[in-house]
């Protein structure tokens, strides 16, 4: 079992873009994250009174659950499944999610002065020059293909928010509770950023079709309980840094899956791209 677990892990985060491509055809993705994420704070609203779970007290820790939970998942999610259903492909996207570390790197030396190596710079600008290469024959596409530069700046934009939302749950504030409670205050913080979003640019479309509810069910119980609960058992025990190590190998997953599902492919420019930003991403993280 620790030998599987950051494996399978790893397989179920390869998915998440994958289910955000299915139901771009099938419902607005605002509302359907907003549903998804009412659900998932059910359920651990649910597991916290079951095992009588502290809940964080004080409006600070409370607020900082709430942002937490609206930079983490409403502000990540939301914009970067809007933007596959505005023609971004999942294994693109799930490439621009691997860029995470080095958002991070750029925020400490932004926001904490902090100094990096040569090594990180230079998976910096590799990382981010492959990314360019992926987007790049898309963004100059003349037909029906074509990319939006802001489709693209809305991706990008999703995975700042993840890099500070993950800051924010390190927070002393926010570390210290216990996970159910917690994340059932963190998911509530989804679902109103989601909500606000859907009002302002969501559409009324949901065609209740059978693949649409099993695109829901498998987003609540493998995505958000069955993904989170892992990655917490793997924390526990210890196994950080084989996973950190292995979410190198969720984008080619993601691309691989969205060939098979979806018929998504890549130019040879396009491949050359995804392997320099992924090498960039392993320097980066080194």
């Amino acid at each position: 079992m620790h030998a599987l677990a950051p494996v399978l892990f790893v397989l179920i985060w390869s998915t998440g873009f994958l289910a955000g491509r299915g139901v771009a055809s099938h419902a607005d993705p605002f509302w359907f994250l907003a549903l998804r994420f009412a659900c998932v704070a059910a359920a651990f609203i649910g597991a916290a009174l079951w095992v009588r779970a502290a809940w964080p007290k004080g409006g600070r820790r409370i607020a900082m659950h709430l942002l937490a939970g609206a930079l983490m998942s409403g502000l990540y999610l939301g914009p970067s499944w809007w933007a596959m259903s505005q023609g971004l492909a999942a294994g693109i996207m799930s490439l621009i999610g691997a860029l995470q570390p080095l958002f991070t790197a750029l925020l400490a030396v932004a926001v904490l002065g902090k100094r990096l190596s040569g090594t990180t710079w230079a998976g910096l600008a590799l990382g981010f020059g492959g990314v360019g290469l992926v987007l790049l024959p898309r963004l100059q596409a003349a037909d029906s293909s074509a990319l939006s530069l802001p489709v693209v700046l809305v991706a990008a934009g999703s995975i700042f928010s993840l890099t500070v939302g993950s800051m924010v749950q390190k927070s002393p504030l926010a570390a210290g509770d216990d996970l159910r409670s917690a994340s059932a205050v963190q998911n509530i913080g989804a679902v109103a950023v989601l909500l606000a979003m859907a009002g302002a640019v969501g559409q009324p479309h949901w065609d209740n079709s059978a693949a649409l509810w099993g695109y829901l069910a498998f987003s609540v119980l493998v995505l958000s309980i069955g993904g989170a609960t892992l990655l917490i058992w793997l924390m526990r025990q210890g196994e950080a840094t084989r996973t950190t190590a292995l979410l190198l190998a969720v984008p080619p997953l993601s691309a691989l899956q969205a060939w098979f599902i979806f018929g998504e492919t890549l130019s040879p420019i396009q491949l050359v791209g995804f392997v320099v930003a992924i090498a960039g991403v392993a320097l980066a993280r080194r």
